[in-house]
């Protein structure tokens, strides 16, 4: 079978390509792919090529596919895996495959599987490990932002508490403390504000932080702060652009006690040091964010981590578990990722795209494989209506939906786009 798929072949080297896969072996499943929602870790194996951990060695000679954040529906399954799927489920993947110690991953490492791809053979190992996830939902997408989502939910898993005079680690924030997201409104923090306030575990406080207003009252108007009351979560949003001294604006909000639990989104080292600052006893920092500069650093307030007994984490991705809760929540309505999303395109934007993403403004670019159309803002979609009547429909259907992306837009999308 015919795929079409974006390729690397090393540093800044992203071809779209048309080939021809294998045929499928008796313990491979022959897939296509709808949707991927492309992810700056897509961008950093881009720019890396194959000094990325996960980037084989020879992708100049034997290229892999990109994407990672992706689902699709099943074409045909070898003999070895009948007894467990089934033409026409529905799926995404669990790219962190962890098989046998090895680093390699879909979106990275394999040749015949990736995320913005038409068609893919999914390898024996994703069905060994349990990464093929059956999925159920109606809308592609939220298949796709699964896999972002489990990595909000493995970050908090990840928070862990030492009641003084133990060595008990209790994993997770802390129940009814207080909770700062720093950096807090891009596209994973708005998510680690979905899942605060939805999740079991429930902060009392939840201050998240920016610097731009326009980000913030957009946050604000999705996640508002009455929703949070109804969870128990006391929400604020801060602009710590406006104040000479953030550490004494957020230490305010708790009354000068400080945080329990703080996540930092943006590997920027003053944002860092402030989550630092603004630590309570047997406080918790997160450092969400990974960086490009493997050399990148900042400074830790080593007496406090003694004698005040800071703890420090950080978590890259999320596990099978993770994005099995995922799916869960999603299925049942306690999280609602579509405001990620801010931008939507065809597999023909993909290259242009991820190697640009860092200075494309806004959150998620959500990519649908079959479709030829270029990368384009929901925010934008009003404007092209006025002289084309399928930005026109779109903007309709995001408009009842307070400006998101949502199922009856992606089903339009997919009936109405363009093929590639």
């Amino acid at each position: 079978m015919k795929t079409k798929a974006v390729r690397i072949y090393g540093k800044k080297d992203l071809r779209l390509e048309e080939f021809e896969l294998p045929a499928m072996k008796d313990d491979e499943i022959l897939a296509t792919v709808i949707s991927d929602s492309i992810c700056m870790s897509s961008y950093k194996a881009a720019v890396q090529g194959s000094d990325h951990k996960r980037v084989p060695n020879d992708v100049a000679v034997n290229p892999t596919i990109i994407g990672h954040e992706f689902c699709g529906e099943i074409l045909e399954v070898g003999s070895k895996w009948k007894h467990q799927f089934k033409p026409g489920q529905k799926f995404s993947i669990q790219p962190a495959l962890n098989y046998k110690g090895s680093l390699d991953a879909p979106g990275y490492s394999f040749r015949w599987i990736g995320g913005d791809a038409t068609n893919i053979l999914i390898p024996n190992e994703v069905m060994e490990m349990g990464c093929l996830l059956p999925y159920e939902g109606d809308a592609y997408f939220m298949g796709s932002l699964s896999e972002p989502v489990s990595c909000i939910v493995g970050t908090y898993h990840a928070m862990y508490h030492i009641p003084q005079g133990t060595y008990i680690h209790e994993m997770g924030i802390r129940k009814g403390g207080k909770m700062a997201i720093l950096a807090g409104v891009g596209p994973m923090g708005l998510g680690a504000i979905d899942y605060a306030i939805h999740s079991p575990i429930n902060p009392g406080l939840l201050v998240v932080t920016d610097i731009d207003d326009a980000r913030l009252e957009r946050a604000a108007s999705i996640y508002t702060v009455e929703e949070a009351a109804k969870n128990g979560v006391k929400l604020v949003y801060l602009n710590t652009k406006n104040t000479d001294d953030p550490i004494g604006l957020l230490m305010e909000q708790t009354g000068g006690d400080g945080y329990d639990d703080v996540l930092v989104m943006a590997p920027v080292r003053p944002v860092i040091e402030l989550g630092d600052a603004i630590l309570t006893k047997d406080g918790c920092l997160n450092f969400f964010a990974g960086p490009s500069d493997t050399e990148f650093k900042a400074e830790l307030n080593f007496y406090n981590v003694h004698y005040a007994f800071h703890h420090l984490v950080g978590t890259s991705g999320g596990n099978t578990d993770d994005m099995k809760e995922s799916l869960v929540m999603m299925g049942d309505g306690r999280l609602d990722p579509s405001a990620m999303i801010t931008h939507v395109g065809g597999l023909d934007s993909v290259v242009e795209t991820t190697l640009n993403l860092p200075h494309i403004p806004g959150g998620k670019k959500l990519i649908y494989n079959h479709k030829k159309m270029p990368l384009t803002a929901i925010a934008d979609f009003a404007e092209l209506g006025k002289k084309d009547a399928f930005f026109a429909e779109l903007a309709k259907l995001v408009k009842k939906y307070n400006g998101l992306w949502n199922v009856d837009a992606e089903k339009y999308l997919l009936a109405n786009a363009a093929d590639i």
